[in-house]
């Protein structure tokens, strides 16, 4: 049986990668949106309706997110390409990224996003440290489509997203991405134990 090489195992595993979506957060008035492929169902309750979300520490949203407990992941259309070269192609922490993307305040504070295919607000149960990034198990407490419900077209994939976009953005992205995994490969492996807030008793 042949080996695989890291690359390859990578270009598999890319199969298991969730909807490209938009998360938002909000601190002490100051607010974020990030993308995000690592979103996925956590429940088959349907009284219990959960996402999880892998969030790398190097991301201004992370640390909006683990002081508040809160967010808003957004499933986007995918005809939103200018939307995710905003949220995505830049850190938060040198501009506020949603001055001008339409959006308003959700039952929670974090921002909710006018046009989208559809969002979930969410407050934290749960989290686990990979070393590189948090996952945050959210509870779902509000849900709602975008404000063009009736022409919401396809939800946005990594697949699409990756074989669509504007070439000009080809290299930029390549280098996110790269300097992204090279921040991983560094830290995943230390992992530590981390017991959320709302679970510690006492």
């Amino acid at each position: 049986m042949p080996i695989l090489q890291p690359d390859q195992i990578y270009q598999l595993l890319r199969n298991l990668t969730s909807p490209v979506v938009a998360i938002t957060s909000e601190r002490a008035g100051k607010r974020n949106g990030m993308i995000s492929d690592s979103a996925v169902r956590a429940s088959i309750a349907p009284a219990v309706p959960r996402v999880s979300v892998y969030i790398h520490k190097f991301n201004f949203s992370h640390d909006l997110i683990f002081e508040t407990g809160r967010f808003v992941l957004h499933l986007l259309r995918d005809d939103q390409f200018d939307l995710i070269h905003r949220l995505g192609f830049t850190s938060g922490r040198t501009r506020d990224k949603l001055a001008d993307v339409p959006h308003r305040p959700g039952a929670t504070g974090a921002p909710v996003l006018d046009d989208c295919y559809a969002h979930f607000e969410c407050r934290v149960a749960n989290v686990m440290d990979t070393g590189s990034s948090t996952c945050f198990l959210g509870d779902v407490t509000a849900v709602g489509h975008g404000a063009a419900a009736a022409a919401r077209g396809a939800v946005m994939t990594a697949a699409y997203f990756r074989a669509h976009m504007p070439p000009a953005w080809r290299a930029e992205y390549e280098a996110l991405l790269g300097a992204a995994q090279a921040y991983a490969a560094e830290r995943s492996r230390d992992i530590r134990p981390v017991v959320w807030k709302d679970l510690r008793g006492g």
